[in-house]
């Protein structure tokens, strides 16, 4: 991302962000406590509804304006996960749902009285091959009865909504093995008890992640997003948000890593000198700074991309990929160039360092993004 675009939303975030700093954060991690101070604060700034348009209650901006959003809130060396899927879950119920649907349900998640967090596609059994889920949703008269399984659905405790990938078709008796996929819009208040079950899952980071268990689940019918049998389809556009908002989450990651080992290396005098005047010291974060420059030029081109309407599958998946890569290789840079220090949790280096490791893996793992870039831009043969 451009450090320089969107300049009032940035400083707006960033005097938001020093309202929560590192003993905040480490106070949750020890407890393992969703951040509800943080998301109030957000909502209540607007922050997380920026992609809603403006006649359902959001600023109705692109998705731009809300990548420069958590960056800055990475940057800051604060995190985004509590909270990012508020921002773009709602997309699949914007572009795809009723105008019914759309009233009754924007407005409230515009104005944080509904949280629709939860993002309901990965189970245990298929893991990335999403065409593979067997969570079923079976229609009988005017409701869906839906049973399965899922995990790694993060922020389920904390949501008052759920998007919900099934399968309405079995995938023997489907077209085309992505078709037959189902999205309905779940009533998470009065499901929990009443047919679904959510078990947390205790992570190397503070995530809120959970597992899920359907048992009988009764859905309305009315609930169903779009046609059923295309929800594969109307998925897709929000996983794209979804990695390119995520993508600049990882450049507020890395720049938050570049600012504190710079400033470090600068400060920290070993042998009567800056150890930042060693090219041992110096050459790394120099090297991070360049390829996490490189980055957020594809994290802007894969986001104006989107913004534009223009297919762009690849570059949200290059954009996430590149983002992460150069996070990572900026934490491995600042923890080491911190030495000891860069262990202690008052310097917020090594909860950062856990929570960016994260999108090595999630929300689509590097191997799955070199595949798709093989087979589909280079159109060399699937090894799957």
């Amino acid at each position: 991302m451009d450090a320089d675009s969107f300049p009032e939303i940035r400083e707006s975030v960033r005097r938001l962000c020093a309202g929560f700093p590192g003993e905040y954060w480490r106070k949750l991690d020890a407890s393992r406590t969703y951040p509800t101070e943080f998301v109030q604060a957000l909502t209540q700034a607007g922050f997380l509804s920026v992609l809603i348009p403006e006649e359902y209650g959001g600023s109705g901006l692109g998705l731009g304006a809300a990548t420069a959003i958590l960056e800055e809130i990475h940057r800051s060396g604060c995190n985004g996960g509590a909270c990012h899927a508020q921002m773009y879950t709602m997309g699949t119920l914007l572009r795809h749902g009723t105008p019914t649907q759309k009233q009754a349900y924007l407005p409230g998640i515009a104005d944080g009285s509904l949280r629709l967090q939860a993002f309901g596609v990965t189970e245990p059994t298929s893991g990335t091959d999403t065409t593979r889920i067997r969570t079923f949703a079976q229609r009988e008269g005017d409701k869906y009865i839906v049973n399965g399984q899922k995990v790694w659905i993060s922020r389920a405790e904390h949501s008052d909504l759920m998007l919900l990938l099934v399968r309405t078709t079995p995938r023997d008796q489907a077209a085309k093995p992505a078709e037959g996929m189902s999205v309905l819009l779940v009533d998470m208040r009065q499901a929990v008890g009443n047919g679904l079950t959510i078990r947390p899952i205790r992570t190397m980071i503070n995530h809120a992640t959970t597992e899920l268990f359907f048992d009988n689940l009764e859905v309305p019918a009315e609930n169903l997003i779009g046609e059923e049998g295309k929800g594969f389809r109307y998925i897709l556009d929000g996983m794209n948000a979804e990695r390119i908002l995520i993508a600049s989450e990882c450049i507020g990651d890395a720049r938050f890593f570049i600012d504190r080992a710079s400033t470090y290396a600068r400060e920290r005098e070993v042998f009567g000198r800056p150890i930042g005047a060693n090219q041992g010291v110096q050459f790394p974060i120099a090297r991070n700074y360049v390829e996490t420059q490189a980055a957020a030029l594809m994290v802007d081109r894969a986001s104006s991309m989107f913004d534009a309407g223009i297919p762009c599958g690849t570059e949200a998946n290059m954009a996430k990929m590149l983002a992460s890569e150069a996070s990572w290789h900026a934490a491995d840079t600042c923890l080491q160039t911190h030495g000891g220090f860069g262990f202690a949790e008052e310097y917020d280096i090594e909860r950062k360092f856990r929570e960016t490791r994260l999108y090595q893996i999630a929300p689509i793992s590097t191997n799955l993004i070199l595949s798709h870039v093989g087979t589909h831009v280079l159109q060399m043969p699937k090894s799957f």
